[in-house]
C-alpha cells in the first residue's frame, strides 16, 4: 500500500511536567509522605519526557474520578480529536473523506460503542458503505499493527482507500487513588492525542503520490508475557499493568526478529534509513538502540517527540511518522540526512507483542 499522508490532533491544553507535578501532589494531598513526593520527582525526571497535552485540566482530574465521568471526557473530546486528525490527513493526502472505502480505529483508553468512528462519519460525510474495522486492546503496538492491517486489506483490494485513526486521551485513565509505582510511572509518561493516516492500494489513483509504501509486515508474541502490560479493568476504570521487565524482553528477542523479518526481503539493519519508533520510554528506546547497534540519532525523532509529547500510546508511532516524512520533505537543506531507501516502523504493547512494518521511500 501507499502512504499518502498523516494527520495530527492535539488536545489544547499543554502542561510541563513540573506543573503537572504540582496539580497531582495537590491531589493527592496528605495520602503521599515526603518520601513518596521525592520519589515521583525522580521517576518523573527519568521519564524523559517534559510536555505534554492533556484532554483536561490538571485540576479537574482531582473532581472527575470516576469511570463513567473520565468516559463521557473520552467521547467528547475524543470525537473532536479523530475528526480533526481525519480532516487533516485527507487534505493533506488530496481525498474527500467520502471517497474513503475503509476505517480501521485504534484505542484502548476509553470505551464507546458504537465507536467513535461512527461519531464522525456525519460530519466528514462517510460514504453509507464504508467499511468499519474498529481494534479494542492492541494499546501502544496498535499504531504499527493497524498499519499492518490496513496493508493487508489494502493488498486484497488495490484500487481502494483507507484510513487509520487512532485516539489515545491515556491521561483519563489516571488513577488518583494508586500509589503504585506502575501508576506514578504511568502519570509521568503518558499523554493525549490522535493521528490518521491516508492510505491507498497500489491500483488507486493517487498510488503515485505515495510518500511510503509498504511492503511487509511481522507480528510477534512473546512467551510468558501477557502480565508485562495492560489493564486492570474494573469499577475504577483503567488501573495501568506495567511491568519493568520491558526493556529485558527487548534485549532478548527484539534484535533476532527484526534481522529475521529484513533477511525475508534480503536486507540487513545497515539497510534501513529511516527507523521509526514507538517512543515506549527511555530504556525502552535505549534498549532499541544497543541491542541494534544502532548509528546516534537513528532514534532522534522519536525521543524528541517523548521530551515534548509523552508517550500518546497507539498515537505516537504515527505522530513519528508524520514527522519523519516531514524531516524528509526538508531533507534537501539537511545533508546529513538521508532521503533514499528503506524505513521501519516498531512498536510493541500488551501481549507483550512487537508489531513490525517495513516501507520503502517512492520519491
Amino acid at each position: 500500500m501507499n502512504i499518502l499522508a498523516v494527520g495530527v490532533s492535539l488536545p489544547g491544553i499543554l502542561r510541563s511536567q513540573a506543573e503537572l507535578l504540582d496539580e497531582l501532589s495537590k491531589a493527592w494531598g496528605d495520602k503521599v509522605t515526603e518520601r513518596e513526593r521525592s520519589l515521583l520527582e525522580r521517576l518523573a525526571k527519568s521519564a524523559g519526557v517534559k510536555t505534554k497535552h492533556l484532554a483536561m485540566n490538571p485540576n479537574e482530574y482531582g473532581e472527575c474520578r470516576s469511570f463513567t465521568s473520565r468516559n463521557a471526557v473520552f467521547k467528547k473530546v475524543g470525537k473532536e480529536l479523530a475528526e480533526k486528525a481525519v480532516a487533516a490527513a485527507c487534505e493533506q493526502a488530496g481525498l474527500s473523506p467520502s471517497l474513503l472505502d475503509a476505517i480501521f480505529f485504534t484505542t484502548v483508553t476509553g470505551i464507546v460503542v458504537p465507536s467513535l468512528d461512527t461519531m464522525i462519519a456525519g460530519p466528514l460525510k462517510f460514504r453509507e458503505d464504508i467499511k468499519r474495522v474498529p481494534m479494542f486492546g492492541l494499546g501502544c503496538v496498535a499504531g504499527a499493527a493497524g498499519l499492518a492491517r490496513v496493508h493487508d486489506y489494502l493488498k486484497a483490494y488495490p484500487q481502494q482507500a483507507a484510513v487509520l485513526l487512532s485516539v489515545e486521551l491515556c491521561s483519563l485513565t489516571l488513577q488518583l487513588d494508586d500509589l503504585s509505582i506502575e501508576s506514578i510511572v504511568s502519570s509521568a509518561l503518558f499523554g493525549d492525542g490522535s493521528a490518521a493516516v491516508v492510505c491507498v492500494g497500489d491500483e488507486h489513483p493517487l498510488a503515485g503520490k505515495g510518500k511510503l509504501r509498504t511492503l511487509a509486515s511481522k507480528s510477534r508474541l512473546y512467551p510468558d508475557s501477557a502480565h508485562i502490560m495492560g489493564w486492570d479493568v474494573g469499577s475504577h476504570g483503567f488501573k495501568i499493568l506495567l511491568d519493568p521487565g520491558v526493556p529485558k524482553i527487548v534485549e532478548t528477542y527484539f534484535a533476532d526478529d527484526v534481522k529475521k523479518f529484513l533477511a525475508q526481503s534480503n536486507l540487513a539493519v545497515s539497510d534501513i534509513t529511516s527507523w521509526i519508533s514507538h517512543p515506549g520510554g527511555p530504556k525502552v528506546l535505549k534498549a532499541i538502540e544497543s541491542c541494534l547497534e544502532l548509528p546516534t540519532g537513528a532514534l532522534a525523532i522519536s525521543w524528541g517527540q517523548l521530551e515534548s509529547l509523552g508517550n500518546m500510546s497507539s498515537a505516537s508511532v504515527l505522530s513519528i511518522l508524520r514527522a519523519t516524512i516531514e524531516r524528509r520533505d526538508l531533507a534537501p537543506r539537511d545533508a546529513n540526512y538521508k532521503v533514499s531507501g528503506n524505513a521501519l516502523i516498531m512498536a510493541m504493547g500488551p501481549g507483550f507483542c512487537a508489531e513490525l512494518v517495513l516501507c520503502q521511500w517512492t520519491h
